[in-house]
């Protein structure tokens, strides 16, 4: 059964956002419990707070719903699925090759799929680049400048 809302809880939340950045920050250790933050966001710092409020007055996930989350993480995000990468040796990881894959690709066989102007592009991502409308490219900022006719960071271009 869900609890209703606490206007306590609520206001202090709000009222968090008037106070200044250190008090934000102390406020910050004493609720998550950390060694603090050295973020000057202070957005970012007040959601975390609001977060860790609310989940100890309403609490948390269930273990059971954690567990399944962790599960579907592991089956399905091909970012960061271990599993769908080739295998390597010790050896491999060491190499010049192994280490020149950027982290932030998706696996190779994956689709980065972006709107623009109407059109929907998608790319194949290979083991050595791209592959946009059936032509091989090094780099994603080599497709964005394709589409568009000017220079792009290409991770800025298909971030979603």
């Amino acid at each position: 059964m869900e609890k209703a809302p606490n206007n306590t809880l609520l206001n202090e939340i709000m009222a968090l956002k008037n106070v200044s950045l250190s008090d934000m920050r102390a406020k910050y250790q004493e609720v998550c419990g950390e060694a603090g933050s050295n973020s000057k966001n202070r957005i970012y710092l007040w959601r975390k707070i609001a977060f860790r409020l609310q989940e100890r007055e309403y609490g948390g996930l269930p273990e059971t719903a954690q567990s399944r989350l962790h599960e579907l993480i592991e089956k399905y995000e091909p970012v960061n699925n271990k599993t769908l990468r080739p295998e390597t040796t010790p050896e491999e990881k060491c190499s010049r090759k192994a280490m020149s894959r950027d982290k932030r690709l998706p696996i190779p066989g994956a689709i980065i799929r972006k709107e623009y102007k109407g059109r929907m592009l998608e790319v194949r991502v290979l083991d050595k680049g791209f592959e946009f409308e059936n032509k091989p490219y090094k780099t994603l900022s080599a497709i964005a400048k394709t589409i568009t006719g000017a220079h792009w960071n290409g991770f800025l271009f298909f971030a979603q």
